[in-house]
């Protein structure tokens, strides 16, 4: 197949005037260096009901046939540098080394002042600015901690105030938490949401509740990350009928000190009693509400006497809570364990898009600041990859006779 049409000339003025100005007048806005950002800028919500308004159209088009998503969040850098944001540890620490670096200048002073006025006077000078500056800087700092103080999440950032500090693998960025639903089938991004919160753990059913709103769908299933697990978002999505595929962080640690984790200890409902690995009972002793949590508490006072007391706990007896849901969690572990290449899915379908993503965007990642605007420029690059995978699934005439129906 031939990359360009036989007889046609392949020069650049095939495609463009020899001057611009023949189509760009002098008054056109186009010349302004500033267009695309005032575009962007004025238009914020207008751009996020555009990338919206697609997604509605490819649910229209029968895109989403699996009624599956995977749910994934990605840092990405805000325009602000990490020297300009501050948390009280942060401050702390800058505001110790401004005093300490107040001291040791004091002390040179002093000794330039014992010395020689001749030979003391320039340095003393220095020396005297130096502290001024230092002084300055303290006093900036101590503004900034009213604010710190002030703020709900104990975090200042100076040049984009909405940004946050966020924990990256292995070091941290100051930034977004970008938040996608990505269809399984044709791995078009469904839902996204920019939040300067930098946990997963609250994410999992607004972005789930987002994804089937966005597909028109009755059913959908969610896969996502141990880093999605949190008891109250399970049960979230299970309450509004969507099911949930989310693997349980390996946290126990009896199983780290090579003891009985709570998985070898099988409840019976009809009886509301755990069987230990000896074959004991576990029984129901009280329940208690923690963080909002009903929890009950069970255990066999027979404990002492067990013969594998030492692989089981070193207390007096073991002690096993359940939640009042419990059952929801067990039930979705038992999908995983149906399903185990649920995970490789999840991987497959929702990693890519940001890797996309952030390859467009460059190393600086955002341009705009504040929340609004940067979920406004975020909707126009998920817009872009969107139309893009469209035209490679339909074609770009298909696309377009779509666009025009």
């Amino acid at each position: 197949m031939k990359r360009f049409i036989q007889g046609e000339h392949r020069g650049q003025g095939t495609l463009l005037p020899e001057s611009l100005d023949d189509y760009v007048s002098d008054t056109n806005p186009v010349r302004d260096f500033k267009t695309i950002a005032s575009f962007r800028k004025d238009n914020s919500k207008p751009i996020r009901g555009v990338c919206r308004q697609f997604v509605v159209l490819c649910q229209q088009l029968g895109l989403f046939g699996e009624h599956l998503v995977a749910i994934d969040g990605s840092k990405f850098k805000a325009v602000n540098n990490r020297d300009r944001n501050f948390t009280s540890a942060k401050l702390k620490r800058r505001m110790e080394e401004i005093e300490s670096s107040i001291n040791r200048y004091l002390t040179a002073l002093d000794a330039a002042d014992r010395q020689e006025p001749t030979t003391s006077e320039p340095s003393a000078v220095r020396l005297e600015e130096k502290i001024a500056k230092l002084k300055t800087q303290m006093k900036e700092l101590q503004a900034i901690e009213i604010q710190l103080n002030e703020s709900p999440d104990k975090q200042v950032s100076l040049t984009d105030p909405d940004s946050r500090s966020m924990m990256t693998r292995g070091t941290g960025i100051v930034g977004y938490n970008v938040q996608t639903a990505v269809d399984a089938q044709h791995h078009l991004i469904v839902a996204h949401e920019v939040t300067n919160v930098g946990s997963d753990r609250d994410q999992l059913s607004s972005m789930a509740k987002q994804a089937r709103a966005a597909m028109a769908s009755d059913t959908l299933s969610v896969v996502a990350d141990r880093g999605y697990f949190k008891s109250e978002q399970i049960l979230a999505c299970h309450d509004a009928g969507i099911t949930a595929y989310v693997s349980k962080p390996m946290t126990s640690g009896a199983k780290a000190d090579g003891r009985f984790n709570n998985d070898a200890f099988l409840y019976d409902a009809a009886k509301n009693e755990y069987i230990c690995p000896a074959g004991e009972a576990l029984i129901w002793h009280y329940s208690y509400v923690e963080k909002g949590m009903k929890l009950h508490r069970y255990w066999n006072s027979k404990c002492r006497g067990c013969a594998m007391k030492p692989q089981c706990t070193p207390s007096t007896e073991r002690r096993v809570r359940r939640w009042e849901h419990e059952a929801v969690l067990e039930e979705m572990q038992n999908r995983l364990s149906n399903a185990p290449k649920m995970m490789r899915v999840r991987k497959r379908t929702v990693e890519h898009p940001f890797g996309t993503l952030k390859q467009w965007m460059g190393a600086t990642h955002f341009l705009t600041r504040k929340l609004n605007g940067v979920s406004a420029e975020m909707s126009l690059n998920v817009l872009a990859y969107n139309l893009k995978r469209v035209m490679k699934i339909l074609g770009t005439s298909g696309l377009m006779k779509a666009l025009s129906a």
